[in-house]
């Protein structure tokens, strides 16, 4: 079956970085496209960055554009968020996403505090 598993969160001050991870499995990755999510308290569930397949394209809420990147590796079947100069306002559960022949998939989060 299809699973997804977050990794990477934690407690980060205001300006600095983290990297999320997610390792997939239970379906042919490298043929599916990727995203990231996020739910900060109080907020509806948005799209922080997506990734096609097999181009690789990325988009990106206005938010994060120019502070996260969204990177996969096919051969670890992993996608990945580089997160770069993070804001309070970045804090939120993180959760990573696939859609897989019409049903989507969500991992479990992972937590990500930016507060100094």
């Amino acid at each position: 079956q299809v699973q997804l598993v977050e990794s990477g969160g934690g407690l980060v001050q205001p300006g600095g970085s983290l990297r999320l991870s997610c390792a997939a499995s239970g379906f042919t990755f490298r043929r599916y496209a990727m995203s990231w999510y996020r739910r900060a308290p109080g907020k509806e569930r948005e799209l922080v960055a997506g990734i096609s397949s097999p181009d690789a394209n990325t988009n990106y809420a206005d938010s994060v554009k120019g502070r996260f990147t969204i990177s996969r590796d096919n051969s670890k079947n992993t996608v990945y968020l580089q997160m770069n100069s993070l804001k309070p306002e970045d804090t939120a559960v993180y959760y990573c996403n696939a859609r897989v022949r019409g049903s989507d998939y969500w991992g479990q989060g992972t937590q990500v505090t930016v507060s100094s």
